[in-house]
């Protein structure tokens, strides 16, 4: 713990002190053992005077441990019972928590955090995958973000570090991989959590690589949204919805019988740009 900062009550005194409860319909599930909370706050590294941003602190429990390991914290919350939690911990380290009640889905999280940072959050299950895909499109990169860390339920995270020919594989793993290189950092078990939930949890660790030249965003989406969107269905029928993606695989010499889980993320890479490099001749 650093300097200066007194011991805290009991998570759980402070949830029954505010009579608080996982909402089902945020998605929250609640995490009480400060160990592994504070084993989450270093995945990411020395957070010592480093900007974070929390989305879903709930209570604020992994907030906590990120003020414990020196962080400064934006924490965005959509639930107003959870904020008189969260302003006590404001009180507990001043001028190093500065609480959003708002939909972070809605929100300039780059703004509001007042430049770059790291995000580090136990994501409510019904929003994480979209929060996810918003900062993996983004259009600028490197990312105003320096990392991710990010909880999900363990099949999400599978799907995002997954390899081609899996199960798992797919558009997720296609934006994760791409340009940035994504990892599980650690499982967590449902029993952590208070509700359980029904499946296991992993927080996956990502960090920002270079970006293949000749390649924007937008149109590797296009292409995975149509290759993965009937992936049972071989190339040649799935990527008829993006005019000129067939011809720019046949040039390619790639096989448009294969399926889409069969691609890796470099050729899937190399069709973007023949597809681009065509566009702009």
């Amino acid at each position: 713990m650093l300097p200066g900062l007194s011991p805290l009550p009991p998570l759980r005194e402070v949830i029954a002190r505010h009579g608080l409860s996982a909402s089902k319909a945020l998605g929250q599930n609640f995490l009480f053992d400060e160990q592994l909370l504070d084993r989450i706050a270093r995945i990411p590294g020395d957070l010592k005077n480093q900007k974070v941003l929390e989305v879903g602190p709930g209570p604020g429990g992994l907030t906590r441990a990120l003020l414990r390991a020196g962080a400064e914290v934006v924490a965005i919350e959509r639930d107003a019972r959870c904020l008189p939690a969260l302003a006590e911990l404001g009180d507990w380290a001043p001028g190093r928590l500065r609480v959003i009640e708002a939909d972070a889905l809605k929100i300039d999280a780059q703004s509001e955090l007042g430049g770059s940072g790291h995000i580090v959050a136990n994501l409510p299950y019904n929003v994480g995958t979209a929060l996810l895909v918003g900062w993996l499109t983004l259009e600028q990169w490197p990312p105003w973000w320096r990392s991710l860390t990010l909880m999900f339920q363990k099949e999400v995270a599978e799907r995002i570090v997954a390899s081609p020919g899996s199960d798992a594989y797919g558009r997720l793993a296609v934006l994760a991989q791409w340009r940035s290189q994504a990892r599980i950092a650690m499982n967590v078990h449902r029993s952590a959590f208070t509700p359980p939930p029904k499946v296991m949890s992993a927080v996956v660790h990502i960090l920002p690589a270079e970006q293949p030249p000749g390649v924007r965003v937008t149109t590797l989406e296009r292409l995975t949204a149509a290759a993965f969107g009937q992936r049972r269905k071989m190339l040649r029928q799935s990527l008829k919805s993006v005019p000129g993606a067939i011809e720019a695989a046949e040039r390619l010499g790639l096989d448009t019988a294969r399926r889409a889980e069969t691609i890796d993320v470099d050729t899937f890479v190399s069709l973007a740009r023949e597809l681009e490099a065509a566009n702009r001749g």
